[in-house]
């Protein structure tokens, strides 16, 4: 009888976890269809259906049902709009609206049934469903745009089909901080670094049971300092916040306090990284282990300890352990507290107990002062990529370690740990783009300008030229592809999708740590050379240095582009031009991946026109051939926030900050849906360019003898490739500007010459005031009568004196044309959010653009035919 009673209760039990798991896998599921992701949840969402553009992108339809509330967050995240949390169908806010609008008296009832949050989903099960439903380029982005947001971003997701959790390593694998710590306010240095390579105390709050505190609510105050709140964490007094979490419990989400070296403004003196669990520990008790073994603390949150407390006690780390909780809670027992406490060996400072006289402006100063304690004296640092190890100890996945990611690493550190001298490993391993490349520069210039032909026979002169071009590609052809090309050629070339992207990200994220490490020397040698007036040379050297120790993956295209261009000047059966006519294929493939093309080579300011001609007529053979590219161009001085405002835009991946500022012109396509090619009026509109320049003006050119006709080609180039240009204007220097803008009215002269008369939007940052559309009229007619009077003299140094305004050469009105948009930031950086203005009145620039791009002709362009007459000019 005992027997078939243990047999019938171990079947009982194997079909309660059958049932178990057949529930949470239904919530998944459940919620998955609400939000339209259930397609998703095995075909995973891609960056290109992420970022393409569709008609929700370019409209302001707030969601109507369930199924918007997912795309709605991220059209919001991908601008990097601080309210996309804030999601609510308008059929549940509008119903409650109309009771509220209707005269019914007093009916103290009717106002209770209002009342519910069935038809609302919580912020958090939309992050863990997306999170969940996207590759993981879509996470890393999401991480990204949410941290610049000042989101929290998981560090633990949670599927609970699988019930097993991942830790998101490579979702923040491209979260890149800068701050100062206390140590380097006086020097004004700063510490830039990858956020999952920062050795730093990691604090964790989690909850025990019930708890009549808000513990995420508590933790955004115990981060914000008093002059600027922000909602770090979701809690149940934010919108939506409240609704019952479906599928988001035994979440651990990460922030991170980093401080501007101010005293008065920061909270914590030295970088924190701050953790928190969703749900109770005693269902998540995996994820428990995790954080405490990894945490220099853990503050776990409590109402009543009369329950099972033995993951308290049984824990090998009590001494990390503080306990929170509230003396006015119904639940609260000092009894309890202090058997737990004596039990687990807990000292007073351990607990934080919150009384009917501590108002939570004492209470919060209380707990942060507790955590700055655990800061201050803690050596427990750990980075997050070492806590991989931990989380394989315990059975916790690890987003990297998928087939590809892991080939991906392999192939990029197999180029990049050999790398000790950026500039020598450039001439050994990248010889083709260096003096070579730069002489076959100034012959090609030579060859349209003529300009050192003297008294010499002009046919003669031009035959010597091509007889010296002849020599140089001669000697290019004379060098073996390097160990470092081969390999990086043999990546790209993998049939799978996926290994390249992982590759070229690895490749990315390898290099962009490496010259973060070299800058870094070479400021500080910088700094203390300029301490000394007697060392001039020294200070040009290291300027120098500081020039020619960039290397990022645009390098390694550029000598893939090179190897190409020099390959075609052998004869037609030649071993090399065999093996190497695949290459243009390969970077067409690349381009409608998502992946941007240099199109100018920023160091010689010179197009490689035969690489990008068959890379571009290889896409017109990839794509349909009638289909059009339409080009977006944003042009200005150097480090004016270009990048930003077209990553802003449309959500793209354009490098902003990596150590290195990144010189020339660079493409990237983005598909437009089929509704937005009806809008545009095109009906064979495939994608969007942006190309996005190097930056005019830039102080590493000026001391260039030619910097200033570097300018001039650059601008004419982008100029007469694009569609629409913005000009982006971001400075305080009124002579910087003019500048600027003399290049850019012989840019659009040049392009009057070849009958194109290009489009162009005026941006002016960092200008905030509701009134400066208005206040700045005045300022709208100066800047028309400046380029007027620009244009003229333009006009008559290219002796085309026919011009006699701007809007002679190009399609722009004063009033129509400006946008004032205000700072990328609201507040101090490093903890600032993005500024929602910004986002706000960058989107509707983005629905101008479009509207703008909607009237464009549509017959079928050749951008390589464009690029060429451009090249011409």
């Amino acid at each position: 009888v005992r027997s078939h009673a243990a047999s019938d209760c171990q079947q009982a039990g194997y079909q309660h976890n059958a049932d178990s798991n057949t529930d949470n896998k239904f919530q998944v599921l459940s919620l998955l269809r609400d939000l339209g992701l259930e397609q998703h949840y095995k075909e995973k969402l891609s960056l290109s259906k992420v970022l393409q553009i569709d008609e929700k992108a370019i409209t302001d339809e707030p969601p109507k049902c369930k199924s918007d509330l997912a795309w709605y967050f991220l059209k919001k995240l991908m601008m990097v709009n601080v309210t996309a949390r804030n999601v609510k169908c308008t059929s549940v806010g509008d119903s409650n609206c109309d009771a509220a609008s209707e005269d019914i008296g007093l009916n103290l009832d009717h106002l209770l049934d209002g009342l519910t949050i069935d038809d609302t989903l919580n912020p958090l099960d939309i992050v863990t469903a997306l999170f969940l439903c996207s590759d993981g380029f879509v996470q890393q982005e999401m991480a990204l745009k949410m941290s610049m947001c000042q989101f929290s971003v998981p560090l633990l997701l949670p599927n609970c089909d699988t019930k097993q959790s991942t830790l998101m390593l490579w979702a923040m694998r491209d979260i890149v901080k800068k701050y100062r710590p206390q140590s380097l306010s006086e020097s004004k240095g700063f510490i830039e670094e990858q956020i999952v390579l920062s050795k730093i105390p990691m604090i964790s709050f989690v909850r025990l049971g019930e708890c009549s505190l808000s513990k995420s609510e508590m933790l955004n105050k115990v981060l914000s300092n008093s002059q600027q709140y922000h909602d770090t964490f979701v809690h149940r007094e934010m919108e939506c916040g409240d609704s019952s979490r479906r599928i988001s419990n035994g979440m651990a989400e990460i922030t991170w306090y980093l401080p501007c070296g101010n005293k008065n403004i920061d909270v914590f003196n030295e970088p924190v990284a701050v953790a928190n669990l969703r749900g109770d520990i005693v269902s998540f008790e995996t994820e428990y282990s995790f954080l405490c073994q990894t945490s220099a603390a853990v503050f776990v949150f409590f109402d009543n300890l009369d329950l099972d407390c033995r993951l308290l006690t049984n824990t090998q780390h009590s001494e990390k352990i503080f306990l929170v909780g509230s003396h006015q809670s119904k639940d609260f027992s000092l009894d309890a507290l202090k058997k737990i406490a004596t039990k687990m060996g807990l000292t007073n400072k351990n607990v934080i107990i919150k009384t009917k006289q501590k108002n939570d402006a004492e209470f919060i100063k209380g707990l942060r002062e507790t955590v700055n304690n655990v800061i201050e004296n803690t050596s427990v640092k750990m980075a997050i990529e070492q806590t991989a190890d931990v989380a394989h100890e315990l059975g916790i996945l690890v987003d990297e370690d998928c087939p590809e990611c892991q080939l991906g690493k392999k192939n990029a550190d197999a180029i990049t740990e050999k790398i000790q001298d950026t500039f020598k490993y450039k001439e050994e391993k990248l010889p083709l783009q260096g003096q070579i490349w730069k002489e076959l520069t100034h012959l090609e210039k030579e060859e349209y300008r003529l300009r050192e032909v003297g008294s010499e026979n002009l046919e003669d002169y031009k035959a010597s030229l091509k007889k010296k071009k002849r020599q140089l590609r001669k000697k290019q052809n004379s060098y073996d592809i390097s160990d470092a090309m081969s390999c990086f050629v043999s990546a790209i070339s993998s049939e799978k999708e996926k290994e390249r992207r992982y590759f070229l990200k690895w490749l990315r994220i390898n290099l962009d740590n490496l010259s973060r490490e070299k800058l870094s020397d070479l400021r500080e040698q910088y700094k203390k050379k300029c301490e000394n007036s007697e060392t001039k040379k020294e200070i040009k050297d290291i300027d120098r240095q500081l020039s020619s120790s960039s290397l990022g993956t645009e390098h390694f295209f550029r000598e893939m582009g090179q190897l190409y261009e020099a390959s075609v000047s052998l004869p037609e059966k030649h071993p090399s031009q065999i093996q190497l006519q695949q290459l243009p294929k390969l970077c067409a493939e690349l381009l409608l991946d998502g992946f941007p093309l240099e199109l100018v080579d920023g160091d010689s300011s010179n197009i490689p026109l035969r690489w990008v001609s068959d890379v571009l007529s290889q896409l017109h053979q990839l794509v349909h051939p009638k289909n059009k590219i339409l080009v977006v161009t944003v042009l200005g001085v150097q480090s004016t926030g270009k990048s930003t405002l077209l990553n802003t835009m449309f959500g793209v991946q354009f490098a902003v900050s990596s150590g290195r500022c990144t010189r020339g012109a660079f493409m990237l396509l983005i598909r437009i849906s089929e509704d937005v090619k009806k809008i545009l009026n095109c009906d064979f509109l495939s994608s969007e360019h942006n190309i996005d320049t190097e930056g005019l003006k830039s102080p590493e050119l000026a001391q260039l003898d030619d910097s200033y006709e570097h300018d001039n080609e650059l601008a004419t180039l982008v100029v007469g490739l694009s569609d629409i240009t913005i000009i982006n204007i971001a400075m305080e220097n009124s002579t910087e500007m003019k500048d600027i803008l003399q290049i850019v009215v012989h840019a659009f002269l040049r392009m009057k010459e070849v009958g194109k008369k290009p489009k162009c939007q005026f941006v002016h940052q960092n200008v905030s005031d509701v009134s400066a559309h208005e206040k700045n009229m005045r300022d709208r007619k100066l800047l028309l009568q400046q380029l007027n009077e620009m244009t003229q003299a333009a006009a008559k140094m290219e002796r085309k004196e026919e011009n006699k305004g701007f809007t002679d050469v190009m399609e722009y009105c004063p009033n129509t044309g400006n946008w004032y948009i205000p700072g990328l930031w609201n507040g101090n950086p490093p903890m600032a959010p993005v500024n929602a203005g910004y986002s706000e009145e960058v989107y509707k620039l983005k629905k101008k653009i479009i509207h703008i791009l909607g009237k464009c002709e549509s017959s079928a362009n050749d951008i390589s035919e464009e690029i060429e007459s451009s090249v011409t000019n």
